[in-house]
Parts: C-alpha cells; sequence; structure tokens
C-alpha cells in the first residue's frame, strides 16, 4: 500500500512534465505506463486531461488531432509490447523477487482482475492505474488470442485516449478559466482514478487476514 500511496503522488507532477517536454514527452510517458511493467507510477489518466486541456489553453502547441493520434499509436504499441513482455516471460514474472521497480502483487492484481471481466479487462483496465500496465502483460502470459488483444487494445486505446483527452480540451475551451485551478483538478482525478485500485487492494488484504488467522490458530 506504501509503494503505491508513494505512486499516487508522483500525479502531482503531470503539468511540469507537460510543459517542460511537450508533445513527445507526453507521446513516450503514454507508451512507457501502458507498454514497460515498471512504468506504472506514471500520470496516465490526469496527463490525458491536462493535455487537452493545455492544448485548449494554448498552453501546448500542437493540434488536438495530432495530439490525440499520437497518444492513441503510443497505447496500442504499449499494450502490443506489454503483451509480447509477457508471452515471453510467462511463469517467470510470478517467481521473479520484489524490487521497487517490480512487485509480484501487481501481476495478481491484474489476474484478478483479468479473470473476472476476460479480455474486457483490456478495455476497462485502461482506466485503472497498475491495472492499464499489468493487464497486458498478464494477456500475454495466457496467450490470449492475438486477434482479440487487438481488438481489445484498439478499441480501448481509443476509448481511453478520446474521453479523457477531450474532457480536458473541452473543458479548457468552454471554461477557459478552469487553467487557474489545477490543483483542485489534480486532487479530484487523483482520487477518482485511485479509488478502484485502492479498494481492490484493502479487499486482497481482507482476503489474507483470515489466512494468517488460521496459520497463527494452527501453530
Amino acid at each position: 500500500m506504501q509503494e503505491f500511496c508513494l505512486s499516487i503522488f508522483d500525479y502531482l507532477d503531470a503539468e511540469t512534465l507537460i510543459r517542460s517536454g511537450g508533445f513527445y514527452l507526453i507521446v513516450f510517458v503514454i507508451f512507457a505506463e501502458t507498454g514497460l511493467f515498471f512504468g506504472f507510477f506514471l500520470p496516465g489518466d490526469y496527463l490525458l486531461f491536462l493535455a487537452g486541456l493545455f492544448v485548449a489553453s494554448g498552453l501546448l502547441d500542437v493540434s488536438i488531432f495530432t495530439l490525440c493520434s499520437g497518444m492513441i499509436f503510443a497505447a496500442i504499441l504499449g499494450n502490443f509490447v506489454g503483451y509480447w513482455f509477457g508471452w515471453r516471460t510467462g511463469p517467470v514474472l510470478f517467481k521473479r523477487k520484489d524490487s521497487w521497480l517490480f512487485k509480484r502483487k501487481y501481476i495478481v492484481m491484474a489476474e484478478e482482475f483479468y479473470n473476472r471481466y476476460g479480455g474486457a479487462a483490456l478495455i476497462l483496465g485502461r482506466f485503472m492505474p497498475i491495472i492499464r500496465t499489468f493487464a497486458p502483460i498478464f494477456a500475454g502470459i495466457v496467450r490470449l488470442d492475438f486477434k482479440k488483444f487487438v481488438l481489445f487494445n484498439v478499441i480501448g486505446s481509443f476509448l481511453w485516449i478520446l474521453t479523457l483527452t477531450l474532457a480536458g480540451f473541452y473543458l479548457g475551451k468552454q471554461f477557459p478559466q478552469i487553467i487557474d485551478y489545477i490543483e483542485y483538478i489534480v486532487i479530484g482525478f487523483v482520487a477518482l482514478t485511485a479509488s478502484p485500485v485502492i479498494i481492490a487492494i484493502i479487499k486482497q488484504s481482507l482476503k489474507k487476514r483470515p489466512i494468517e488467522d488460521k496459520k497463527q490458530e494452527k501453530e
């Protein structure tokens, strides 16, 4: 839980990331979060919304079409890399020791989410931190049919990128003064996007308690 909470606060750096790195850094971050197992801490949801808002406000010098196209391409490519990584590594990930870049519990979370929603987890998981990073990896581990993976990957990428980016762009056009309330947007977005994962972590910890209590009783 501590590691996850620390990763949540990394969302606060998204504004600086956009201002300093611009379009190409945004595209790379989207690719890394959806394709590299150590990209789970990157500010995906908030980054999309804020990028759209900055384009509308003129703070990001790129068209909304170019922004969305670049990010959709990065998200699709990222998931392909994640799928390939899961396909190649397979069960090795479950045996890998925890480090500050990798936690086995994140694969377990993706597994539970995948078992619950099937291939649609690749679409729904796009809107959930950590899950969107590890869902395509787990899809590769279980050898999900590649044609189905391509379909879910493309649909999920379009929905995730367009929904959040265009929401930020629309609000920025309709209410230009919203740019002055970025801090509040950050807090709201972090709370909204992090809550499903926090709930999942709490449920997982509650499931472990009865097992640990039984072990202690036997001892």
